[in-house]
């Protein structure tokens, strides 16, 4: 009887822990996510430094003055290729578009990784 009790306190300490232990934070982000995400915008950079991430293997994107590097979100995009329409420009018309839902703008501070320098 004593080693049911004990093995019965080893599983409710161990589902226990999965509740304390912190989730990352990548919310299905590939390896390639910029660390620093979760709108945390350290840095700022400038048009003709965003304008040269504009393919598919190196996407950045300016939604109202910030800068989001979603080249780890290109494949995963709703809406196809759609996303590089605006590849490396300001894409901030677009992603208010009535095409995208609430999902995206949950996560589109995961991918920010400065602020466009005027």
């Amino acid at each position: 009887m004593e080693i049911l009790i004990y093995i019965l306190l080893a599983v409710l300490l161990v589902l226990g822990a999965l509740f304390v232990i912190p989730k990352s934070n990548s919310k299905g982000k590939g390896n390639g996510a910029h660390p620093l995400g979760s709108g945390k915008t350290s840095r700022t950079y400038t048009k003709k430094e965003v304008s040269t991430h504009n393919t598919r293997k190196d996407c950045w994107i300016i939604i109202k003055d910030k800068v989001y590097d979603v080249t780890s979100y290109v494949e995963e995009h709703p809406g196809g290729d759609a996303i590089l329409n605006n590849a490396g420009d300001d894409s901030t018309e677009g992603f208010f578009g009535p095409q995208h839902g609430t999902r995206v703008f949950d996560i589109i501070e995961d991918f920010c990784i400065g602020e466009l320098k005027e």
